[in-house]
């Protein structure tokens, strides 16, 4: 399966997006899911066959970046698309010479996925809107 990813101004595409699996997939209340950080933040989407399938956020964090609302549809899922999102992710904060670590909040059943991708689990487990989750960071340099 051959995706596209790259930055987009179409926020309301990702939010259905956001929706469709956070909201709708997964349970979670809207007043947890939208939040006043879209406008500021760079939305990645990714297609296939032009249709979009996922997306994630990107902030900048002090001297970090954080990925952030990675999701993808159900019938993309298994095709390694989420670990290309979270790697472009990764790619863009790369390029910031001032960022020197990329951070995100990982449900608990996620873990595995990222540490594949370099990031390491820190502190303790926490309730992120009902879903047990833990912060990981993953060194730029």
């Amino acid at each position: 399966m051959s995706w596209e990813i790259a930055e987009t101004a179409e926020i309301d595409t990702c939010l259905a997006l956001r929706r469709a699996v956070f909201i709708d997939e997964q349970g979670i209340a809207e007043a947890d899911e939208i939040d006043d950080l879209d406008g500021q933040a760079v939305h990645l989407l990714a297609r296939i066959a032009g249709r979009p399938v996922g997306t994630a956020r990107l902030l900048r964090k002090g001297d970090s970046g954080k990925i952030g609302r990675v999701c993808v549809l159900p019938e993309a899922r298994g095709t390694g698309l989420g670990a290309a999102l979270i790697r472009a992710g990764i790619a863009h904060f790369a390029g910031d010479p001032a960022l020197v670590a990329v951070r995100l909040s990982a449900q608990d059943h996620a873990i595995g996925f990222y540490e594949k991708l370099g990031f390491a689990a820190y502190g303790p487990a926490y309730d992120d809107a009902g879903i047990p989750h833990r912060d990981m960071l993953r060194p730029l340099r």
